[in-house]
């Protein structure tokens, strides 16, 4: 079951770090901690009672109070959409706008994705020659997947 923690805004993270640092030094029954940047002032926990939650919070910082009301997977489904890494919508041999930066507004070709780093190397593809070049994902646009027709 999903529920709201109600925090001091912007400490977000702070407050979910202490939660399972807190948990994993002494094990409770708190199987996920999500942050969400569309979410000011809340975290979600993941636990069977929100007395386990009550326990395990007690006595940490910028902790506010915990929602009675159960939160449903569907009321932030969209939260967690937004948090997808925008990687992940891209694959390799995908062709991709440039956004920003010296490339902006070329169209290049996907040749590999690091995800730990969110960047892809591409190829511009109107280059007379074939240059990598290693940019942040978020400095780009998905223009055509690999697999649609021409």
């Amino acid at each position: 079951m999903l529920f709201a923690l109600r925090v001091t805004s912007g400490q977000e993270k702070v407050v979910a770090e202490m939660i399972y640092n807190k948990v994993r030094k002494q094990p409770a029954p708190i199987y996920s901690i999500a942050v969400f940047d569309g979410l000011k002032g809340y975290i979600i926990v993941e636990s069977d009672k929100s007395s386990t939650i009550k326990n395990v919070v007690k006595g940490l910082s910028h902790i506010r109070g915990i929602l009675d009301k159960k939160v449903d997977i569907k009321e932030i489904a969209d939260l967690i959409e937004a948090a997808k890494s925008p990687i992940a919508k891209i694959s390799k041999s995908d062709i991709v706008e440039i956004i920003s930066g010296p490339f902006k507004g070329e169209k290049a070709m996907v040749k590999r994705l690091d995800e730990s780093k969110d960047e892809i190397t591409v190829e511009l593809v109107e280059a007379a020659v074939p240059i990598p070049v290693t940019i942040k994902v978020d400095m780009v646009k998905l223009f055509k997947k690999s697999d649609e027709n021409i």
